[in-house]
């Protein structure tokens, strides 16, 4: 068989059979979602904040992490050996977050139900339950249980809520 004619036939197995594939390296961009609505919110809503901290855990995004606390953000969590409660601002939050997504491999974070909501034009408490699993490897997989605590508040310029407080009331 001349060497044309197996290049000819070659050519048309990629076309026929090839060519119809979708290349698993470059997939379809996902349009199921509704209008305005993606897997990032613009946090103009308390829902799109909890959506972006999901998220944000999910892909270990700090970036998205770090666009959901305010600059006067505070953490408190019980330290349960110690026996009092703990608490830092912004960048140690940054930090340790960072840390958890670096040491960790996968966080799966589900949001439970509202136990608690307040809210006024420009701010909001909500306490909300939780359920996250921390894969540190395939035989270390803590999980936590428990209530966020989190106070916020809305810009009046951008519309955009981001967290002040966050009152940890797990079991971690």
């Amino acid at each position: 068989m001349p060497i044309k004619k197996v290049y000819h036939m070659l050519f048309t197995f990629i076309v026929v059979f090839v060519g119809g594939c979708t290349n698993p390296f470059a997939p379809s961009i996902n349009t199921d979602f509704k209008d305005g609505e993606g897997a990032i919110s613009d946090q103009k809503t308390i829902e799109g904040v909890f959506q972006n901290f999901q998220y944000s855990y999910t892909f270990k995004d700090t970036l998205i992490y770090g666009k959901l606390l305010a600059s006067d953000f505070v953490f408190t969590y019980h330290d349960y050996e110690q026996g009092f409660d703990v608490s830092w601002g912004r960048d140690e939050e940054m930090r340790s977050t960072d840390g958890l997504f670096k040491s960790s491999q996968r966080l799966d974070l589900i949001w439970n139900r509202i136990v608690l909501s307040t809210e006024d034009s420009l701010s909001a408490n909500i306490v909300r339950g939780f359920n996250l699993n921390v894969t540190l490897n395939p035989t270390d997989v803590p999980h936590a249980d428990g209530r966020v605590n989190m106070s916020l508040r809305k810009d009046p310029e951008t519309q955009k809520w981001q967290i002040t407080r966050w009152i940890d009331e797990s079991n971690f």
